[in-house]
């Protein structure tokens, strides 16, 4: 495990989403995904696809961990990454500006709500009706349809850039280091919620395809 951290640093924060906790010795990545209780094929399938975006044996049975992982990830964004972020943010608002300041923290507060929303639509409708399917619950297609979750899946990550892109053209800072920092923050967060998104629109959605065909055959 340690050696595929050090190949490509990246790995990190897929780590905490996982919930996999750190003291990882020697051990190879199948001894910690197994301490940690965590499918080690779904593992490397997710990290595979986050460093080189190939896809590599994602099987209909692995939704259900993907899904895990996702369910993860939202806790990650709301309760850890976006509060650091704002907290930085406000950190490095210049006083010199305090006509535009409260603005951009709105900006940002309006954004996290979005995020929100986005999240507990998943949480309530798309990641039960999969484990329904994994789990081959009687009616479970009835319930819902992974293409209405997929016409309807927005681009969380697009905001994000927008505040990125006000900061770096309009934003002029007595104390540049504190902002660079902040829009650090933002390109991670920025990639973070795209590769978020991809995992769905190109792992999970596809997945929960093969389900719903395989349950409408029984």
């Amino acid at each position: 495990m340690v050696d595929l951290i050090a190949e490509d640093y990246n790995v990190v924060p897929l780590l905490s989403r996982f919930s996999i906790p750190l003291g990882f010795g020697e051990k190879s990545i199948a001894e910690v995904c197994g301490e940690a209780g965590i499918d080690p094929d779904i593992f490397l399938l997710i990290v595979n696809f986050t460093l080189t975006g190939h896809i590599e044996s994602a099987r209909p049975e692995y939704a259900s961990g993907i899904v895990d992982f996702l369910f993860n990830s939202h806790s990650y964004f709301l309760t850890y990454k976006l509060p650091h972020i704002r907290v930085n943010l406000l950190a490095a608002l210049d006083a010199h500006h305090s006509d535009i300041n409260p603005a951009i923290v709105q900006f940002f507060d309006d954004y996290v709500d979005h995020v929100k929303k986005h999240f507990a639509y998943e949480e309530r409708n798309v990641f039960p009706y999969i484990r329904a399917l994994v789990a081959q619950k009687p009616g479970a297609t009835s319930s819902y349809s992974i293409e209405r979750f997929k016409n309807h899946h927005d681009r969380i990550a697009e905001k994000i850039s927008e505040l990125k892109n006000i900061i770096l053209r309009y934003y002029v800072t007595s104390v540049p280091n504190l902002m660079y920092d902040v829009l650090v923050d933002l390109f991670t967060a920025e990639s973070d919620l795209q590769n978020h998104n991809d995992i769905e629109n190109f792992i999970l959605i596809p997945l929960a395809s093969e389900l719903e065909a395989k349950a409408s055959k029984q």
